[in-house]
């Protein structure tokens, strides 16, 4: 094991605009509340018996292990959305699920398509039952150059 397997969760998301596309992004993180640590992205399990709580304030510098969708465009005009989807299995031993999704559209859609993935790879996949989808999106009308971010960020 390479540290302490997270016990908790917050989904976050976040947009936002500027003159290139990693300040964009970098805008949307910031707006999600992430923007000042370092993240590590992760494949997308969360794990066993992990309880949802409230968004935190995190620590400026630190690492944070995170499930994340992300879209930038320099497009005006253009509405784009991203995702993500938590399944929370019926059994607490089990493993949940998280995914991410991007798209080029209503944030609506997009949450939709995530939470889809979610049952899919849930039953389908794993045949594991579920006993909650959680999701949470963010969008935007581009003006100059926009991007999008929607995590799922694990806490110890």
């Amino acid at each position: 094991m390479f540290g302490p397997t997270p016990t908790s969760y917050f989904l976050t998301a976040g947009s936002g605009e500027a003159s290139t596309e990693l300040n964009a992004f970098d805008s949307a993180l910031l707006d999600a509340g992430v923007g000042d640590t370092n993240l590590i992205k992760m494949s997308s399990i969360l794990p066993p018996g992990a309880k949802e709580i409230q968004r935190l304030a995190l620590k400026k510098g630190s690492f944070i292990p995170l499930a994340y969708g992300e879209r930038s465009s320099d497009f005006p005009g253009l509405q784009i959305s991203a995702a993500v989807a938590v399944g929370i299995p019926e059994d607490p031993l089990e493993a949940g699920l998280i995914m991410e999704f991007s798209h080029e559209g209503d944030p609506e859609s997009c949450e939709k398509i995530a939470r889809n993935m979610v049952k899919e790879g849930m039953e389908v996949i794993r045949n594991r039952k579920i006993l909650e989808i959680k999701s949470i999106s963010a969008t935007i009308n581009v003006t100059r150059v926009g991007a999008v971010f929607a995590a799922v960020v694990l806490c110890p």
